[in-house]
């Protein structure tokens, strides 16, 4: 499994070239499987995969702008800072084979998601709590069950290109935690962002977002429990 600080992933995502393996034919936007190669003279190249979304393969949306990559990098970056390890390394490459997106570190994984593992695996649910915390923190408008991925022990959240709107959008399966009280170690980790964000943050975001980013920390400090679904939009289609 990756760990902190992400050195050896951050550089192949950053500099490797990027060839494709095969387009993600599930998804809402044209994404593909990248492999990742650095050739090395005295070695094998350095090798991997990992997840490219271009901004040329985005469907228009009316309550989100073009460009939802920066905010895929913008939740690495916050998952980052915080230090919850949360997000797969994600950067920006502006020369990738459709031109400019977001390239993620690819997360080999069984296939098990939220539901099956939020009932089988209760030693999860520390992680899993985090990753709610999280959402609301960013304003995640899609976190679907097959989102959330187990490597090894260890949960990643993938899909964060619908986050960050200023406007309420929180849309989630993880209501399990529903008026459960947020852990005092997330809100210390949360509360400085009420008077500074992450540089690279501001950006990626518009300025209207990020005080929309400081607002909801400020609502996790002041209010540090998990809130209660209002409707049924607020889960998201498909629930998987």
């Amino acid at each position: 499994m990756i760990t902190p600080p992400f050195e050896r992933e951050l550089a192949l995502l950053s500099t490797a070239e990027l060839g494709i393996v095969q387009q993600l034919v599930e998804s809402s936007n044209v994404g593909f499987v990248v492999d990742l190669e650095i050739p090395n003279s005295t070695a094998d190249p350095d090798y991997a995969w990992a997840v490219y979304k271009p901004e040329l393969g985005e469907q228009p949306l009316w309550d989100f702008p073009p460009g939802l990559y920066r905010r895929e990098r913008a939740a690495f970056v916050l998952s980052n800072h915080l230090g919850w390890n949360l997000v797969p390394p994600t950067v920006i490459r502006h020369d990738g084979p459709a031109g400019v997106g977001s390239v993620q570190w690819f997360i080999h994984h069984n296939g098990e998601h939220y539901f099956p593992l939020f009932d089988t695996r209760p030693d999860l649910h520390e992680q899993f709590l985090q990753m709610a915390v999280f959402d609301l923190l960013c304003n995640n408008t899609d976190r679907k069950s097959g989102h959330v991925m187990l490597e090894g022990d260890h949960i990643w959240g993938i899909d964060h290109g619908l986050c960050f709107s200023a406007e309420p959008k929180l849309r989630t399966v993880i209501w399990d935690f529903a008026g459960v009280d947020i852990p005092q170690h997330l809100i210390d980790a949360v509360e400085p962002l009420i008077d500074e964000v992450p540089p690279e943050l501001s950006e990626l975001l518009h300025p209207v977002e990020i005080e929309a980013v400081q607002r909801r920390a400020s609502r996790i400090v002041r209010l540090p429990y998990l809130p209660h679904p209002r409707s049924h939009r607020q889960f998201p289609w498909p629930l998987v």
